[in-house]
């Protein structure tokens, strides 16, 4: 039996064109600025839209490959994650109380919150197969999921309401929580990186993860930073070959100077971080991305 035709709470989730496109759609007085919540949405309404959304994928099956579900004849059928769902969040996230989470939500912190979407990230899949247990109108009870596509629209949902509030975060494909980037600068972070060094890559990949992190400290930054100039202090063998001496020097006196690579009485420490360290990795992140294009051109290379 297809999942779709368990989904409730008003959504026609048989049409998934149209369901796709009332997410995205920015409507009448959002669109043309006379909303005054169009801006974003608060803590409460977040937490509100988040219950909903967790209802209906509860309500369709998607956890019960981990949190199991209940049957009139059966009784409670545990999942994976065994038959005390506080125990586990306990052991995992060391909190209690969060659990059942349509009950506890109300009295969530941010903190809390955003525990839970990570932790339902890494245990929702979208049910495909099972049988329909009619006996006074027991439910669906799912055998087989897919676990990528749960994942996939817990992240598009999620987002679309994460991306509203403060100024921004989006649950990545790890299923971490990260604030998202400055207007602008979205396409540098998921761009290519024109590398088949691995070395390159994966510090690059680390340094952004680390940045964007939930509530990242500013030593965290500064660390995300280093790890971008250690990238250019590898490619400086090769950057002396395609930039002058002068712009090669200023790149690193950037890190140098700014408290990033390393410490001395001359360095500048006093500046407003907030603003500066955001500045400097996008800044690092954006020249690395030139300097390996230069090099792959000099190369021939497409």
């Amino acid at each position: 039996m297809d999942v779709t035709s368990a989904m409730s709470d008003g959504w026609n989730w048989h049409q998934p064109d149209r369901l796709a496109l009332a997410m995205k759609r920015r409507y009448y007085s959002i669109r043309t600025g006379k909303n005054p919540n169009a801006a974003e949405i608060d803590f409460k309404t977040l937490k509100s839209l988040f219950a909903t959304a967790y209802k209906q994928w509860d309500a369709a099956g998607y956890f019960q490959e981990h949190f199991g579900y209940f049957c009139v004849d059966s009784g409670d059928v545990p999942g994976k994650l065994g038959s005390d769902i506080s125990a586990t969040l306990l052991f995992h996230l060391r909190k209690a109380e969060l659990w059942p989470l349509l009950k506890a939500i109300e009295t969530y912190k941010e903190d809390d919150l955003f525990d839970m979407i990570e932790f339902l990230y890494d245990h929702i899949s979208k049910p495909l197969d099972g049988y329909f247990h009619s006996f006074s109108g027991c439910g669906y009870h799912y055998s087989t999921f897919d676990v990528a596509s749960g994942q996939r629209e817990f992240r598009e949902r999620v987002n679309d309401l994460m991306g509203a509030y403060r100024s921004g975060f989006e649950v990545s494909e790890s299923g971490e929580i990260l604030e998202l980037s400055p207007l602008g600068t979205e396409p540098l972070l998921v761009a290519d990186i024109p590398s088949a060094d691995s070395n390159i890559v994966s510090r690059i990949n680390t340094a952004i993860a680390k940045f964007r992190r939930y509530r990242a400290s500013n030593a965290e930054r500064r660390d995300a930073i280093r790890d971008l100039a250690d990238v250019l202090e590898y490619l400086r063998p090769q950057i002396k070959q395609i930039l002058t001496k002068a712009d090669e020097s200023d790149l690193f006196n950037l890190a140098n100077n700014f408290g990033i690579r390393h410490h001395n009485s001359h360095q500048k420490t006093d500046y407003d971080s907030a603003i500066w360290l955001s500045w400097m990795f996008y800044f690092y992140l954006s020249t690395i991305h030139a300097c390996l294009r230069m090099l792959k051109k000099r190369d021939g290379l497409p």
